[in-house]
């Protein structure tokens, strides 16, 4: 038994070894990145490369916003995350009305809308184009964020996950006389916090990270996101690698602080039930 149990122990202390190794090498890139970002550009061209800066310097991240004009990159795209968070609660009531109410033709519109799902983005885009533009909303704001509004992919994840919570407890506030909005807010919306993480965490990152609507929609650089201002940095500093540096990491470390807060979250959704 005890020879079992070395065994065992040596087992468990070799995977660990090889996880850590190699996530060390999956993050190796990254710190190179952040840390590359604090050096001059003069130092990333050293050779031989050093990783930890011998100068710590902000002045590339500044450049973001002097030399371009990441201020209203960063405004447009914080707008694009705003209401596609709000389009995250459209997609949670249609869900919702998926998996708690009875209405004629129910089954066969949830099978449309997920009919949807294998439809590539790219092949509706240019009929939604005709449409935003047929309606003047091209090169605007509204067109850019309107299409992203809801999706068939988070109605269906909150229909699958609203569908586990009791008809008896929503049945009870009925009788105590909750309104319809009430019971969504206050009771079917805090039980659903795991898959409202999961989601808002592909649905910040999907926002955050909008490079082709906002390209193709939008003709004046005033309405541009992040991403397409990156790869404008790209064009137009190609040979300042520091300032490109500066730029990728501003755009990665907001996804990896959300990940990081909400990670709990998305644990308990493999686990946790609708009731509790």
């Amino acid at each position: 038994m005890n020879q079992y149990r070395q065994k065992s122990r040596g087992a468990k202390i070799a995977v660990i070894s090889i996880l850590t190794v190699g996530g060390f090498f999956m993050i190796l890139p990254f710190i190179w990145m952040v840390l590359s970002s604090l050096k001059t550009d003069a130092e990333i061209l050293k050779i031989p490369p050093t990783i930890w800066p011998e100068t710590f310097t902000l002045d590339n991240f500044t450049k973001l916003f002097t030399e371009m004009d990441f201020a209203i990159y960063l405004k447009n795209t914080l707008i694009i995350v705003f209401f596609s968070f709000f389009g995250l609660f459209l997609n949670a009531m249609a869900g919702y009305g998926f998996a708690k109410f009875k209405f004629k033709g129910k089954n066969k519109l949830f099978y449309l809308v997920l009919a949807t799902m294998m439809i590539p983005g790219q092949v509706t885009m240019i009929p939604v184009y005709l449409l935003l533009n047929a309606a003047g909303l091209t090169n605007t704001m509204t067109g850019i964020v309107l299409p992203g509004l809801v999706g068939a992919f988070g109605i269906f994840l909150f229909r699958q996950f609203m569908s586990t919570i009791s008809d008896d407890l929503l049945e009870a506030a009925r009788l105590d006389g909750a309104s319809e909005f009430y019971i969504f807010w206050r009771i079917v919306i805090p039980i659903s916090r795991p898959v409202l993480a999961v989601q808002g965490i592909l649905t910040f990152i999907a926002g955050w990270n909008s490079f082709l609507w906002p390209l193709i929609i939008a003709n004046d650089e005033k309405f541009y996101t992040l991403s397409v201002g990156l790869q404008l940095l790209k064009g137009q500093y190609g040979s300042n690698y520091a300032l490109q540096m500066a730029g990728a990491t501003f755009m990665v470390i907001p996804i990896i602080l959300i990940f990081m807060t909400f990670q709990k979250y998305i644990l308990k959704g493999f686990n946790v039930s609708g009731m509790k």
